[in-house]
């Protein structure tokens, strides 16, 4: 039954925001919790935010009905709510970093002091790492930083949604599957793919409503808990590669952004249009493109971390025993994954190949100076020139 209770809960949190949405919505418009067109953004026309509200009543829901009644549970809860309502404050009233980090800080301790928390890791080739101290530090951390990631990739209509729906599912699968860990977890990964996919039908391209701060923030929250308590916990071998698997896209997004901004030395927190999907849109994909390839990519990587726990690529007795047959297919899930990683890294102008580009204008323009070429491939890829350039 437990696998049908996160059936269950999965489509109540769905079904209730996908109704709520357009409730929050209105909402939004009531107070002016609106998101304006401006430089750094993509939405074309004011487009109302709160809808992490009705993300949030799905979650509540869902979850008070088929979470066990715990102390856990209550906190887990009630830091959703916490981060929400921060969120939701400052879509509304624009609030200043530190006090939006203050909030997120706020509900991660929430969190902890309920009972989740980080106390050891499995690492591949070294065995368990335990934290008899750090642990809580490392959870609060943990949260903080996963709210921020799904924060950073909500730029375009049903990115967020989207990815955390996918991720949702991924983690649901693979933690009914992990030994000595919560099978509740799994149901609260259901949950969370499950509201993410009642607002994404309100919030794909082109959108109605945005989810806002107070949905980004709580969806990374949520995910946060559910890798914390889900996957890390676990004594499996892969305990520690799925979530950075499963979570890849979006961790490389941001890892991106901010060392691009630390480079530049600009501060971390501030906004700008070097996402992923500020790249594509750059280079002329439109929003639903954009969206293909992101859902495909992130898909690929969930479908190898499912595929790493449950292909029986070696004997478990004998853990050095492989396979053939099914390790090959691992391995080519992790050349497909890796590809698509290559080819986007490349489309996205992440790895710059300015040689490539400088040798072609100098065999195609001997009298040009290296001075005038080297300013050209540089705006060449700052404006995305250069994908159309080269293709």
């Amino acid at each position: 039954m437990r696998y049908w209770h996160a059936v269950f809960a999965l489509l109540v949190a769905m079904a209730l925001a996908a109704v709520l949405t357009p409730l929050a919505a209105r909402l939004a418009r009531s107070i002016g919790a609106l998101d304006k067109p401006r430089d750094r953004g993509l939405a074309i026309k004011e487009t109302p935010t709160l809808g992490g509200l009705a993300i949030l009543a799905g979650v509540l829901v869902a979850g008070s009905i088929w979470l066990p009644s715990s102390g856990t549970t209550e906190s887990i809860l009630l830091g959703a709510v916490a981060i929400t309502a921060v969120g939701a404050l400052d879509d509304v009233f624009d609030l200043p970093p530190w006090l939006k980090l203050l909030g997120q800080i706020g509900a991660a301790v929430i969190a902890v002091t309920g009972g989740v928390s980080l106390k050891e890791v499995t690492l591949p080739f070294f065995g368990h790492l335990a934290f008899p101290n750090e642990g809580r530090v490392l959870t609060v951390i943990w949260l903080v930083g996963l709210m921020n990631v799904v924060n950073f990739s909500d730029g375009v209509d049903g990115l967020a949604a989207g990815l955390c729906a996918i991720d949702g599912v991924a983690f649901a699968v693979i933690i009914f599957d992990l030994p000595n860990v919560q099978h509740s977890y799994a149901t609260l990964a259901a949950v969370t793919a499950g509201a993410s996919l009642g607002f994404l039908g309100h919030n794909f391209p082109p959108a109605r409503v945005f989810m806002g701060d107070s949905g980004a923030n709580l969806l990374g929250y949520l995910l946060g808990i559910v890798t914390i308590g889900g996957t890390l916990k676990s004594t499996a071998v892969v305990a520690l590669v799925v979530p950075l698997v499963i979570l890849a896209v979006p961790f490389l997004d941001s890892g991106f952004v901010i060392a691009k901004r630390l480079k530049d030395r600009r501060r971390p927190w501030l906004a700008d249009a070097n996402h992923f999907h500020h790249r594509m849109a750059r280079i002329g994909f439109s929003q639903r493109r954009t969206l293909a390839y992101l859902y495909g990519w992130t898909v690929l990587l969930a479908g190898l971390a499912v595929a790493l726990r449950f292909v029986p690529y070696h004997d478990h007795a004998y853990p050095h025993r492989y396979h053939l047959g099914w390790l090959l297919l691992v391995i080519a899930l992790a050349v497909a994954a890796l590809a698509a990683s290559v080819y986007l890294v490349f489309v996205l102008e992440i790895l710059k190949f300015k040689r490539v580009r400088m040798r072609q204008l100098q065999t195609l323009e001997p009298a040009t100076s290296e001075h005038e070429i080297d300013a050209r491939v540089r705006q060449e890829f700052e404006t995305g020139e250069f994908e159309r350039v080269t293709t």
